[in-house]
């Protein structure tokens, strides 16, 4: 059976397959997005909040994927609560550290500007602060998204969702008829999805990062 002739007879399973592992890289990104950008906004302010949560997070991407799957079952159990649960913290350095990097690099006259017109702590963030950090943010938030579509694969060893069941199984069984289709299935839709979420983040930045901070070409 050719290539095509294997995608065509499996599509259900494997486009399947593709949907649960974008949902899970889309979800594990949002939750990693709300925690890593919170801990910079607090790490900015706080030097020893900034230390702790980067060597925390820098000390999680040194332990192997599928040793922390496997170190969750017992907390989490099998499938979906350990994959959101790992690839939630191998997303959190880059945006905590671009996050930090974004606010710290302002321009102080601007945050100055901004204080002299009487905003508050809170509006300041919200409408000088994080607007001209959110390019540096945003980068943060891609690289992280990339980093964790490939770790995703790992998830089926422990029975999580995504494509990673698909390139396991056509090695488990390699040799052996359509191994190789199901490997080259599940690893040419893991690049698929990758290129997607960086065409999805590409449209994103052109359409929330102000015009005067666009960078072109």
């Amino acid at each position: 059976m050719s290539f095509g002739e294997y995608v065509t007879s499996r599509w259900d399973t494997i486009s399947l397959a593709a949907a649960e592992h974008a949902l899970a890289v889309a979800i594990a990104i949002a939750l990693a997005t709300v925690i890593g950008v919170g801990a910079g906004i607090i790490g900015h302010h706080s030097p020893r909040v900034r230390e702790m949560s980067i060597a925390a997070a820098a000390a999680i991407l040194t332990v192997p994927s599928l040793a922390l799957l496997t170190l969750l079952i017992p907390l989490t159990g099998l499938g979906w609560k350990s994959t959101l649960l790992a690839l939630t913290v191998y997303a959190l350095l880059p945006i905590i550290r671009n996050t930090v990097t974004g606010l710290s690099g302002l321009d102080a006259a601007t945050v100055e500007a901004g204080r002299g017109m009487g905003l508050t702590r809170a509006r300041l963030l919200l409408k000088v602060q994080l607007p001209l950090a959110w390019p540096l943010i945003l980068t943060g938030i891609r690289v992280s998204t990339q980093m964790v579509i490939g770790i995703a694969a790992i998830a089926a060893f422990v029975d999580g969702p995504g494509l990673g069941n698909q390139i396991f199984e056509g090695l488990s069984r390699l040799g052996s008829v359509n191994s190789l289709n199901a490997t080259l299935a599940g690893t040419l839709g893991i690049v698929v999805i990758a290129v997607l979420f960086d065409l999805f983040f590409s449209a994103v930045r052109h359409l929330t990062t102000p015009r005067g901070l666009r960078v072109r070409p």
